[in-house]
């Protein structure tokens, strides 16, 4: 796959990946979250917002493919 393509599925994978992501760790917080003290929303909302990176360094790698390859 050439390394424009891969670039533009990936971006486009991640932008879709972190909406849908942001909208259920949202659901998620009002709806189990909403009687909790302040610092379980902060420790909450740390984790997630720590947690959505894992998977887009697998996609950023996965795009950025053989490059590293070819530079040595």
């Amino acid at each position: 796959m050439p390394i424009r393509l891969k670039k533009l599925v990936g971006t486009l994978l991640l932008v879709v990946f972190v909406a849908v992501y942001a909208v259920l760790a949202t659901a998620y917080a009002t709806l189990y979250l909403s009687a909790s003290a302040t610092y379980v929303h902060l420790l909450y909302f740390f984790a997630t917002g720590i947690l959505w990176i894992v998977p887009a360094m697998f996609v950023i790698r996965w795009m950025e493919g053989g490059r590293a390859q070819r530079n040595g």
